[in-house]
C-alpha cells in the first residue's frame, strides 16, 4: 500500500465514509462536513429533473467571450486586478475548431460537460467529486484533498486546480487553495430558479432547462434541431450539448 492510498484510508476512517460516497460527518463540536445541498430545506434534489444546457455556436457572434465574462464575474475566478495576480483556474474556456479539409473555423466555450457517467466522480478517492441527483457535477470543497485524480480522468479539461490564495470570494461559490474546481452550472442561481450567468450572458445562443422534461424549451430544440455531443464515442450522456459543430 503507497502513501497515498494510507492517507486516503486513514482520512476515510477519521471521517466515517467510503469512497465515493458523500455524508454529513460531525468532526468535533460546531464543525461539520456536510455534502453540498443547496437546494432549499423543503425541496429536496431529485432526479425528478436532469438541467443542461444547449449551445448554438453559429448564434455566438464572439465564440464565447461574453459566456466566459459573466462566469468569471459571478464566481470570481481568473485574473485578480487588486492583486495583479494572474490566475490558472479556469471555470470555461474558449476553444477554436479548425476543419483541415476546407480551413473553416469556429470558436466554442467548453466547460464541465455535467456526464451521466462522470469520469470525475469515478475517480475521486474522498467523494468530492459528486454529482446531484439533477445531474449537476460539482466539487465539495470541504473533502476535496487536490488529488487531482478527477483532472486527468476529464476528457475535457474541464476542471482547474487552485494554486493561489485566493481573495475577495464570491459567498455564493466557495473555492479554496489547494482544491479543484470547475463550472457547477450556477447551482445557487438554479436553486432560486435562475438561469446559469452564461445563459442570461447569450440568451439567443445558449438555452437552459429540464432536458428529463419532453415539454422543455431545451428538449423541444433538441427533438425539433438536435444537438451534439463532444466526444460521444464516450457514452458519457453530457448533460450540455451543441448545435453548429
Amino acid at each position: 500500500m503507497n502513501n497515498f492510498d494510507s492517507y486516503r484510508r486513514n482520512f476515510l476512517s477519521i471521517v466515517g465514509i467510503t469512497a465515493g460516497a458523500a455524508a454529513s460527518v460531525t468532526l468535533a463540536p460546531n464543525l461539520l462536513l456536510r455534502e453540498a445541498q443547496a437546494k432549499p430545506d423543503d425541496e429536496a434534489v431529485t432526479d425528478a429533473k436532469r438541467w443542461g444546457l444547449l449551445i448554438n455556436v453559429d448564434k455566438l457572434e464572439d465564440g464565447g467571450d461574453a459566456c466566459i465574462a459573466a462566469c468569471k464575474k459571478e464566481h470570481g475566478w481568473g485574473d485578480d486586478p487588486k492583486s495583479n495576480q494572474a490566475q490558472d483556474a479556469q471555470w470555461v474556456r474558449k476553444v477554436k475548431v479548425t476543419e483541415k479539409l476546407t480551413g473553416h473555423s469556429f470558436s466554442l466555450p467548453v466547460m464541465c460537460q455535467h456526464c451521466e457517467t462522470a469520469p470525475c466522480v469515478d475517480v475521486c478517492p474522498t467523494g468530492a467529486s459528486m454529482k446531484r441527483a439533477d445531474g449537476i457535477v460539482q466539487v465539495n470543497k470541504h473533502i476535496c484533498i487536490g488529488c487531482r485524480y478527477c483532472m486527468m480522468a476529464c476528457p475535457y479539461k474541464a476542471r482547474s486546480f487552485v494554486h493561489e490564495t485566493l481573495v475577495d470570494q464570491r459567498p455564493n461559490s466557495p473555492r479554496g487553495k489547494g482544491t479543484v474546481e470547475s463550472c457547477n452550472l450556477c447551482v445557487h442561481r438554479i436553486d432560486k430558479g435562475e438561469n446559469p450567468a452564461c445563459v442570461d450572458s447569450s440568451p439567443d445562443a445558449i438555452v437552459f432547462g429540464d432536458l428529463n422534461d419532453p415539454d422543455s424549451t431545451i428538449s423541444k430544440e433538441l427533438e425539433q434541431n438536435g444537438g451534439s455531443q463532444i466526444r460521444a464515442d464516450l457514452g458519457l450522456n453530457t448533460g450540455v450539448r451543441y448545435q453548429g459543430i
